[in-house]
């Protein structure tokens, strides 16, 4: 896309959304269509709570009253700590509507970090699920002075300490006038706080405005072209609050296009969540996609010969879409997919509740090509998108045109481009006004307009953006090259025995990886190979293990220049959990903390080298 166009699309989208904010555009939705089911909560099995638009403007007018009452103000801000369920939605909204700024923190935080948060953020009011995050909270209150109440969802019994009320209070005060409240709103007013998930550092307070979040939605609003009517499409709303990714798909996009959302509390239930919600719309991080993926082929294996026709069928099918010209078939083209999917795909989509998706998203880390090959080839319509917490979500996303192998083209009323040191730059309404209350950070990324990512990139001559890795996470060997973990990593993960991967050799003379069994497939296989009796970590160990794993270093290895190629590997049992030592809440790589809890590891991979 030409500077000329980019910028034209800049200020189309600008004047659609001039003035709006996102309480103003809810009570346009709902009232349109009030009836419509807005919120899902279990009940039983196969039994839902369901809230419909009207029932959560409602509830968001009673929220507001409270946090009136608890004394909330324009620009204060509200901390917020639960899980995935209904009464975020309400509470955060209405502090939208008060012109407050709720700030959703990992529930995983510790006590420590909840005080760096709460106090940087100097949130007077706390609404947290159940008394384990107030425990968390009470530990470090005495260092929060600002804090001046504290609301639960799901107090425990008996008294509760001073200062420490039931959340039910705050939606037992009247009804505010949400009217008058959306009125008063500006574009301006921060929308959220963001807080990075501390990678490289502490964790920066991403301000993002009212005139970021309804920018952001009408750019995803363009981009998705797949449905005619937004209203009621099914989400499952399942990643932490506190991540810019599910605060875009599941909250904002519901408050404003009105989609249909079930909230999961706990991520380990998605996959019985998508059996029983069959969702239309749906973004996973790649480990998402890569354990769906092990999982069916794990289960297949149980069967060679069937395992053997179906992956037939996915290559053929694959081979297919791969030569189509922009997703045109021909007639016996279409007869062979439409035969593939009545004879195996269609199950297996119904086999892991994907057969009613029409939108399917990957983003927040890289994924192998493979991956994203596989489930297009089956019929689910997986895409890359890629943006980060400062672009309030999407920078780059196509998914009406996909080109496997990147990150699609910038996004409408985005101007995406590569700067000269390969860095991805963009600019456009969703770039966010700034770190709080850091300046030098906010100048460092945000030169004359140009928001800087920290990514490296290269644009084809489509316009088409690959993400090479962060600037500051590429590998140096001794010999000053300079390697991307990332591709490396994503192309470890495609070795069918391995789950997760991370490349090492900063500083070395070759680069190296630590390795973790799948905890699906292993068993399979070592079933099928008579090892059943094996434990995991028994299997790390098992000399036809590390042959297979080490045929698929060789494989991998030859798609990679001799300076990138993976020269040795240690194999480990213990699965890399989200929100660890190892892994951020959505599956990022915390490559200190892999480096230390493998220490002795890798030093043994480099033992004897000067």
């Amino acid at each position: 896309m030409s500077e000329l166009s980019a910028l034209a699309r800049i200020s189309e989208v600008d004047s659609i959304v001039d003035g709006k904010t996102v309480p103003m555009q809810f009570l346009e939705l709902v009232g349109a269509n009030p009836s419509s089911p807005a919120l899902h909560s279990i009940k039983g099995e196969s039994d839902w709570n369901v809230w419909t638009l009207s029932e959560l403007s409602d509830l968001i007018a009673r929220a507001a009253a409270g946090l009136t009452q608890a004394g909330a103000q324009p620009g204060q801000r509200v901390l917020l700590m639960m899980r995935n369920r209904p009464d975020f939605h309400w509470f955060d909204a209405a502090a939208q509507f008060l012109r407050a700024t709720p700030v959703s923190i990992y529930n995983s935080s510790s006590p420590e970090e909840i005080q760096y948060l709460a106090s940087h953020a100097e949130a007077e009011l706390a609404i947290v699920e159940d008394s384990s995050f107030l425990d968390k909270l009470l530990q470090v209150r005495d260092e929060l002075p600002l804090l001046k109440k504290i609301y639960v969802i799901e107090p425990p019994d008996g008294p509760l300490p001073e200062g420490v009320r039931p959340a039910s209070e705050l939606l037992d005060s009247g009804s505010a006038d949400l009217d008058a409240l959306a009125a008063a709103t500006k574009p301006e007013d921060i929308a959220t706080l963001i807080y990075t998930s501390g990678t490289t550092g502490p964790p920066k307070g991403v301000m993002i405005s009212q005139y970021n979040v309804v920018y952001t939605v009408e750019i995803l609003r363009q981009c998705i072209t797949t449905f005619h009517d937004y209203v009621g499409k099914r989400v499952v709303s399942y990643l932490p609050m506190a991540h810019i990714a599910e605060r875009a798909v599941s909250h904002y996009q519901g408050l404003i296009l009105g989609y249909s959302i079930y909230c999961c509390p706990d991520p380990g239930q998605l996959t019985a969540y998508l059996k029983e919600v069959r969702p239309q719309l749906i973004f996973g991080v790649p480990r998402v996609w890569e354990k769906i993926h092990n999982g069916v082929n794990a289960a297949l294996s149980a069967d060679p010969d069937r395992k053997a026709q179906f992956d037939d069928g996915v290559n053929a099918a694959i081979e297919i879409k791969r030569t189509s010209v922009d997703g045109n078939f021909t007639d016996d083209q279409r007869q062979t997919l439409d035969f593939l999917d009545s004879a195996a795909f269609a199950n297996v989509r119904a086999m892991v509740g994907l057969d009613g998706v029409e939108l399917a998203i990957t983003g927040a880390a890289p994924i192998p090509n493979s991956v994203l090959e596989w489930f297009n080839g089956i019929g689910v319509p997986l895409t890359e998108i890629y943006g980060l917490s400062e672009t309030t979500g999407p920078m780059t996303w196509s998914p009406s045109r996909p080109k496997i192998g990147t990150v699609g083209r910038g996004c409408p009323g985005m101007e995406v481009v590569i700067a000269d040191d390969g860095e991805v730059i963009c600019r456009g309404g969703n770039v966010f006004q700034g770190y709080l209350k850091q300046p030098e950070k906010t100048a460092e990324t945000i030169v004359d307009g140009w928001f800087h990512s920290g990514d490296i990139g290269e644009m084809d001559d489509e316009g088409y953006i690959s993400i090479v890795d962060r600037k500051k996470e590429l590998i140096i060997t001794s010999g000053g090259k300079n390697i991307s973990p990332a591709n490396l990593e994503a192309a470890m993960k495609t070795i069918p025995l391995i789950g997760q991967a991370a490349a090492v050799g900063d500083g070395r003379k070759f680069v190296s990886a630590i390795l973790v069994l799948d905890p699906e497939a292993a068993p399979v296989w070592a079933k099928a190979h008579d090892k059943d009796s094996l434990t995991a970590s028994e299997l790390t160990a098992d000399p036809d293990v590390l042959a297979e794993v080490q045929a698929g270093i060789e494989r991998i290895n030859a798609q990679f220049a001799q300076v990138e190629q993976i020269k040795k590997f240690t194999l480990v049992a213990e699965e890399w959990m989200p929100d660890s030592d190892m892994l951020t809440p959505t599956s990022k790589l915390k490559r200190r903390g892999v480096n230390s809890r493998y220490a002795d590891d890798i030093e043994a991979m480099y033992e004897g080298l000067s």
